[in-house]
């Protein structure tokens, strides 16, 4: 394998040292112009690109921050780092984007890594719902943000939308349709937006005067498209079918279609639907989604934005973690529009 050219290897072809080498590239005017085209001329043959992230450590100044989410198949954690990313080129910042795929234990190796690599800050969605991963990597000192989520005992800066208004939105959107019967397909319990939006379904259920009965969870392993078909197969087996199903996700959600489009169940007259995020397949779906739209450019912006403020050595400003919360919006279309 061919190594990579070095500094030594500029500085033996021009006949200069490491020194000057670094100074035609770092302070080219403090070296004489004869001396500094002979560089040059040596960097160009050899096609010497410095080190930029050495330099960076040298300087403790890292101009990557981090981005890890819990599914990069799902196109709104795509649009949270649409707008990172957007926020931190117009600093003049680069996005390292990792998927920890909804494992505990793939995120802890990428906020290893993360330390490792000594980026500037991170943007992290958790998956780990106990905050042990948190709680080792704040160890490093490397700043970070909660995106889409609080995590419970933490103090750091977060973004993050009102889930549980959220979820009341959906059901008081289906109970005011005439639905009494509610299926929730709800992910991982263990995630907080699960847990917020059920509490959300719960509070507009009580409004109407309905009882939790009226709810009937379905819990997946995954919030995905595979785990919307499966709880769509399971919704279909129930003797009492509910005549209405909220999801955790729009990918469950488009699951869910696709389950009860297979099986003949007309949505929204046999089986409406609800979904969460409005991603961009909502509205293009055989049965266009309903859906409770999350700002998920703007929350990636946000946060990127609020790391920039505590990492931004020379603002002069002291820095104040802070938790900003956003509001979600139903976006009505016809997968809920049946007339009960």
């Amino acid at each position: 394998m061919t190594q990579p050219v070095g500094i030594k290897d500029v500085a033996r072809v021009a006949g200069v040292s490491v020194g000057t080498v670094s100074n035609v590239i770092n302070r080219p005017d403090t070296v004489a112009t004869e001396t500094r085209a002979r560089v040059l001329s040596a960097i160009d043959r050899l096609g010497y690109v410095r080190s930029e992230s050495a330099r960076q450590l040298r300087a403790g100044r890292s101009r990557i921050m981090g981005l890890l989410v819990l599914d990069m198949g799902n196109p709104f954690f795509v649009d949270v780092a649409r707008g990172a990313e957007r926020a931190a080129r117009d600093a003049g910042l680069g996005v390292m984007v990792c998927n920890s795929a909804e494992s505990v234990g793939e995120e802890a190796e990428y906020l290893s890594l993360f330390a490792e690599q000594r980026v500037r800050g991170v943007l992290l969605t958790p998956a780990d719902a106990t905050g042990r991963n948190i709680e080792s990597f704040r160890r490093h000192g490397i700043p970070f943000v909660l995106v889409d989520r609080v995590s419970e005992g933490t103090t750091e800066c977060s973004v993050s939308v009102d889930d549980v208004a959220g979820g009341a939105l959906a059901v008081r959107h289906l109970v005011d349709a005439g639905h009494r019967s509610i299926a929730y397909v709800s992910g991982p319990p263990g995630f907080n937006q699960v847990r917020d939006r059920r509490t959300g379904a719960l509070n507009a259920l009580t409004e109407a005067g309905l009882g939790p009965e009226c709810l009937r969870e379905l819990p997946t392993e995954r919030l995905d498209v595979a785990a919307g078909r499966d709880a769509g197969a399971r919704l279909l087996g129930l003797a009492d079918r509910p005549t209405a199903v909220f999801c955790a996700n729009d990918l469950l959600a488009l699951g869910v279609l696709q389950a009860m489009y297979a099986a003949g169940v007309a949505v929204p007259d046999d089986l409406a639907i609800v979904g969460y995020d409005d991603i961009e397949f909502a509205a293009a779906a055989a049965v266009p989604l309903t859906s409770v739209r999350q700002p998920a450019v703007t929350m990636g912006a946000l946060a990127a934005e609020m790391l920039l403020e505590e990492t931004e050595e020379d603002s002069g400003r002291r820095h104040e973690h802070r938790r900003v919360v956003l509001q979600p919006e139903l976006v009505v279309r016809r997968s809920s529009l049946s007339a009960r």
